[in-house]
Order: structure tokens, then C-alpha cells, then sequence
């Protein structure tokens, strides 16, 4: 009988044990997920601003009038047609993958940052639920937004990255002027009457300043995104980032038998709007995102060929060419033997090699015979009219550079938008058209350019005979 009260005792003891760490951790749960609800992005308001700002330019990007815009002017445009494609269905497929590809990498970021901080569990699995969506078109929280509340959302979100950006504003201004503060007082050795009066004042107004400056930080940090909490910032991002896919697919015609779009959504705006004119081709093989995946098919598409300046990673130092040799167009008599060597450093073999055949029956590139006037006036025609269509496609090719770069650096402020897309640049151009292009170019330019010295030359001859008869 001891025995069995003793083993009684243990098993009683045993079990409240337990129970009272299975409290404490229920309790522990409890508090960890209030802590989450209650905690805010602080500082990681301006990457979220970032993020948000390029969801919205997506957005904006898919409206009817740039969808039309994108079929019926970009895709048209006579340097795409020469260098990059004329094929419909390849450009269209090409700005889907982009903009596709810009949505995986907010999502991605979204999650790697964000979402694992979230008290609500459907918010921590933004990433799986959001390819699963992109795969199936499966929609199990109902994420997809109307067109309606989308731009409602959106114009919240415009707000929240114009109060962040001025917040960041604020607090770099801020910073600046606590730090000039600090040298003021340096300066006068910490003990105001070892300071002359005009530095006092001075210092007074710079504190007040720093005083109004610290209200506004403030106020600001309380109205942006710094004050959100993580599951506020998140469920804006998802929810906009599921209603962007949607809208993507709706533009593209992708996957209309095995996605039923939402009918909420603007069903005028795809890349055919036209009730009477026949669907348009597929952005991309259905077969083939089936197999790999919606945005592993999509990313593929944008490795460039081989045979492209993008595969030969050569599209923005020809893209630099180009324009250099736009502005000797515009003004060749300003070219002078150094510029004219500077220029041809640049070229590479291959170009120099197309020069050398075409111009080794006439002396080579500085010896060419100078050109009659009808000649000359011919070359400034020809090379007008290559520069029209190249000269865009460099510009483009610079300007989407220099915006991946800008976003590269993550900085507080908004990201400027060009609107140039990938199928715009060099990236995807054939590499032996360009070639041929800018060499055409050149040698055009040296015919101009020999006719202008020569014509500059016989001036100055004419008006040293007139100086000499007088």
C-alpha cells in the first residue's frame, strides 16, 4: 500500500509538471504572438517604401493605356524590328517575363524580410502560398483584389512612400544638423562664455531648428510606414502583389483553360482589347510553366541568346558607342585627331575588323579621299536615318542600366521610373546588326568629316588669298 501511494504521489507530481510547462509554454506562445502584432518595421520602413514603390509602377505599367501603348507603339518601333525581333509573339513574351520577374523579386524580398516577423501564420507562408498561386491559380485566402479596392490600396500605398521619403528627408537633415551642432560647441570648448555673442545666437537658432526638426521626424514616423506593424505591411504587399500576378495573366492571356481570372478585373485591358480583333499569342508555352514552374519558364526567357549583345554582356558599352558617335554626327567638324582616336579605342576587334574591309580600298580610316559635296550630303541623309532608329535603343539601353544599378543601392528614396523595358535595350539586339549599324556609321562619319576639313581648309585658304591681294 506504500508503495502504490507513493507511485500515486510521483505520477500526481509528474503530471502537474507538465501541466505547468505546457502552460508556460502556451503562455510563452501567447505573449510571443502579441509581441509580433504589437511590433513595428522601424527603420525597415524605407526598404518597404522601395518595395511598395516598384509594386506600384508595376501596377501603373499594366493599366489599358500602357498595355495598349506596349502592342500598338513599343513593340513597333523601327530599331526593335531591325535589331531585336519583329516577332510578336517573342516581344510580348519578353515584356511578360520582365515584369513577371520584377514581381518575384518584391515577393521575394517581402518574404526574406518581412513576412517570418508576422503573427498571423498565412502572412508567414506569403512565398509557398505565392507559388502555388503563380502555378495553379490557386487563391485559398482570397488575396486577389477587385480593380476597384487594387486602386484604392494602391493610392494608400502612394501615400505611405510619399510620408517615408519625406521622413527620410527629415532625418538626413536631422542628422546634419545635430552633427553641425556638435562642431559649434566644439569649437567654443563646451563653456558658453567662452563663446562670442554671434555664435550663441547662433547656436540658439540651430536648436530651435533641431527642436521643430525633431516634432516633424516624429509626427512623420507616426503617419509613415514606421509605425506600421509587420502583418499591416506584409498583407498590403501580398494581397497587391497576388492582384498584380492576376492582372499579368489577364494581360498576357496566360493560362485562360486552367485560370479563371477574376471578373472583377478590367477584362478590356488585355493586350488585344478588341472584342473584334482575334486573341493575341501567348506570352509563353503553357506546357512548358507547367512542367518548370510559372516564374522559372518566365526567367528563362530572360537569358539572352548567344548570339546577342546581352549574352556577350557588350550591350551598354555599345549602347556608350553610340551615343558618342551621335554627338560627332551632330557637330564633325568639332571632331578633332584626338577624339577621332578616343573613338576608335573603343571599337571592338570585331568592328574594327568591318571597318578595315570596307574602307582598305580607299586608304583606310584617316585616308580616305575627300568626298564631292552630293557625296557628303548622301552620307548626312544615311546617317540621320540609322541614327533615328539606333540612336533610342542606346539611350534605352543606358537609361534601364542606370535604374537597376539605382535600385541596386536600395536607398531610402524612390527609385525614378523610365519605363524603359528590357526588349527597348541592346540587351536582346542581334550583335553582327549593330555591328554593321554603328560600322556604317563610322564610315559615314569619316566621309562628313573629311568633307568638312576639306571645306574648312579651302575657307581659310580663300580668306588668306583675299588678305594677301589687299
Amino acid at each position: 500500500m506504500a508503495l502504490e501511494s507513493w507511485l500515486t504521489k510521483a505520477r500526481s507530481a509528474i503530471s502537474t509538471g507538465f501541466d505547468s510547462v505546457r502552460s508556460t509554454m502556451n503562455a510563452t506562445d501567447a505573449i510571443a504572438i502579441i509581441a509580433r502584432k504589437k511590433a513595428i518595421v522601424g527603420i525597415l520602413a524605407f526598404e518597404i517604401a522601395s518595395l511598395m514603390s516598384r509594386l506600384l509602377h508595376l501596377w501603373r505599367s499594366l493599366s489599358d493605356a500602357q498595355i495598349n501603348r506596349l502592342h500598338h507603339e513599343t513593340i513597333a518601333l523601327q530599331g526593335i524590328r531591325k535589331i531585336v525581333s519583329d516577332d510578336d509573339s517573342f516581344l510580348l513574351g519578353l515584356a511578360c517575363a520582365e515584369l513577371t520577374d520584377t514581381l518575384q523579386v518584391v515577393a521575394n524580398s517581402a518574404t526574406t524580410t518581412l513576412s517570418h516577423r508576422c503573427a498571423d501564420p498565412c502572412l508567414r507562408e506569403f512565398h509557398q502560398i505565392f507559388k502555388e498561386f503563380s502555378d495553379s491559380g490557386h487563391d485559398p485566402h482570397r488575396w486577389v483584389m477587385s480593380w476597384k479596392e487594387m486602386e484604392r490600396k494602391a493610392k494608400k500605398m502612394d501615400r505611405y512612400v510619399a510620408s517615408t521619403a519625406a521622413l527620410y528627408k527629415e532625418m538626413d537633415e536631422l542628422s546634419e544638423a545635430e552633427h553641425g551642432l556638435r562642431k559649434l560647441l566644439q569649437c567654443g570648448g563646451g563653456c558658453n562664455k567662452n563663446i562670442p555673442a554671434s555664435k550663441l545666437a547662433a547656436i540658439a537658432e540651430l536648436q530651435q531648428k533641431i527642436f521643430w526638426q525633431r516634432q516633424e521626424v516624429k509626427y512623420l514616423k507616426q503617419t509613415s510606414l514606421w509605425s506600421c506593424t509587420f502583418d499591416t505591411v506584409v498583407s498590403l504587399l501580398a494581397r497587391s502583389s497576388f492582384t498584380v500576378l492576376a492582372r499579368i495573366k489577364q494581360v498576357f492571356v496566360i493560362g485562360f483553360e486552367s485560370y479563371p481570372l477574376p471578373r472583377s478585373l478590367s477584362i478590356s485591358a488585355t493586350v488585344y482589347p478588341s472584342s473584334d480583333t482575334p486573341p493575341p499569342p501567348q506570352a509563353s508555352p503553357s506546357k512548358k510553366e507547367q512542367q518548370c514552374g510559372f516564374f522559372e519558364s518566365n526567367s528563362e526567357v530572360l537569358v539572352p541568346p548567344p548570339e546577342t549583345l546581352g549574352a556577350a554582356a557588350l550591350a551598354l558599352h555599345y549602347a556608350n558607342l553610340i551615343i558618342v558617335i551621335e554627338k560627332m554626327i551632330r557637330s564633325p567638324w568639332a571632331v578633332g585627331p584626338d577624339a577621332r582616336d578616343d573613338l576608335y579605342n573603343m571599337l571592338p576587334v570585331s568592328v574594327r575588323g568591318i571597318l578595315w574591309r570596307r574602307l582598305r580600298g580607299v586608304g583606310g580610316w584617316g585616308a580616305a579621299a575627300a568626298a564631292a559635296a552630293g557625296l557628303a550630303a548622301e552620307w548626312r541623309a544615311a546617317l540621320a536615318r540609322i541614327s533615328e532608329w539606333l540612336g533610342p535603343v542606346a539611350h534605352n539601353t543606358v537609361r534601364w542600366q542606370g535604374e537597376r544599378s539605382f535600385e541596386g543601392r536600395r536607398s531610402g528614396a524612390a527609385a525614378p521610373r523610365n519605363g524603359v523595358l528590357l526588349l527597348q535595350t541592346l540587351v536582346f539586339a542581334n550583335r553582327e546588326k549593330v555591328e554593321a549599324a554603328i560600322a556604317e556609321l563610322l564610315i559615314g562619319l569619316n566621309y562628313v568629316w573629311r568633307f568638312e576639313r576639306e571645306m574648312a581648309a579651302r575657307a581659310a585658304l580663300m580668306h588668306m588669298d583675299s588678305k594677301d591681294d589687299k
